[in-house]
This record gives C-alpha cells, sequence and structure tokens, in this order.
C-alpha cells in the first residue's frame, strides 16, 4: 500500500494533478449549477418589472 502511494517516487506529481482533476470536475458540476439560479432570479425579476410596468 505504501508503494502505490508513493507512485514509484512520482507521488510529487501523480497526486496534485488528481487533486486538480478532482477540482476541475467539481467546478464544471457546480458553476453551471450557480450560473443556472442566477439566470432564474434574472427573469423572474424582469417578468415582475414587466407586469408592474402593464398596470
Amino acid at each position: 500500500m505504501r508503494e502505490f502511494f508513493a507512485m514509484g517516487g512520482y507521488a510529487v506529481y501523480v497526486w496534485p494533478s488528481f487533486l486538480l482533476a478532482l477540482i476541475v470536475l467539481v467546478a464544471n458540476v457546480v458553476a453551471p449549477m450557480q450560473q443556472r439560479k442566477r439566470v432564474l432570479k434574472d427573469i423572474a425579476r424582469k417578468l415582475r418589472r414587466a407586469r408592474k410596468e402593464q398596470r
């Protein structure tokens, strides 16, 4: 097991690469979800404003 985590002496390069890949994957999931919330709030705000102007 120890040899696995040492990655044949390349652990200094391998583990940060895995961490960076994980961060990118998580960001690819989270960022669109946050953007969707912002877009929906913006649309709702514009609809409320349009309804007020129609009155």
